[in-house]
């Protein structure tokens, strides 16, 4: 891919906090992508929220903004340097979450800057499980049964009644049940992580 001449500076969204499935794999990803922007020649602004990362070090970016990682703070660093591109493909999902609020928001279209790597309708349909799901059908592909639940008081039933629509093996995100553990232990007698081990279907 032939370098962009018409860019001169670009934004760079880290990841945040390190959390489960997201962590030294983002800092060293962006880390090396800061310096190979730089190396190419383009002033990089970097915007990350945690200070406990190789990513902030005063040597990776031209400038390094340890701000937090909202709409607000963003768009605000974002009017003050005016960057012409922003890159958040190497902050995980968020990122690319943070993307899509900012187009949303209208601060890309305001400030006249350019995404760059993956383009929004894909970090869209890539982030929202049933668009993913339905591109899977479209295309064919072979991937396991998928249940998505609601977020509500209930969630613990909704999900066991899921996992015995299901056949095995199952796989519940830790996301899922951190707020609710407590009700999932108690009602998942041989395991509080997984939904798979509430009921047993008759098949299994």
């Amino acid at each position: 891919m032939p370098k962009l001449t018409n860019i001169h500076k670009i934004a760079v969204i880290g990841s945040g906090p390190i959390v489960i499935g997201q962590a030294a794999e983002f800092d060293y990803a962006g880390s090396q992508a800061c310096l190979s922007l730089k190396e190419e020649g383009y002033q990089v602004v970097l915007i990350n929220s945690n200070p406990a990362t190789i990513m902030t070090d005063d040597e990776i970016a031209d400038k390094v903004y340890l701000e937090p990682l909202t709409l607000e703070s963003v768009s605000a660093i974002l009017a003050k340097e005016r960057p012409d591109a922003l890159l958040p493909t190497l902050g995980g999902q968020t990122g690319l979450n943070l993307a899509v609020e900012l187009d949303d928001a209208g601060i890309l279209a305001k400030y006249n800057i350019q995404l760059l790597g993956t383009g929004l309708a894909t970090i869209k349909q890539a982030e929202d499980r049933e668009s993913f799901k339905e591109l899977m059908q479209k295309s064919a592909s072979r991937f396991p049964p998928a249940k998505r639940s609601t977020p509500s008081k209930l969630r613990w039933i909704l999900l066991t009644r899921l996992a015995t629509q299901l056949s095995y093996g199952q796989l519940t995100r830790l996301a899922v049940l951190v707020a609710e553990s407590l009700p999932i232990r108690q009602n998942c007698k041989r395991s509080w992580f997984a939904v798979l081990a509430c009921h047993r279907p008759t098949n299994a």
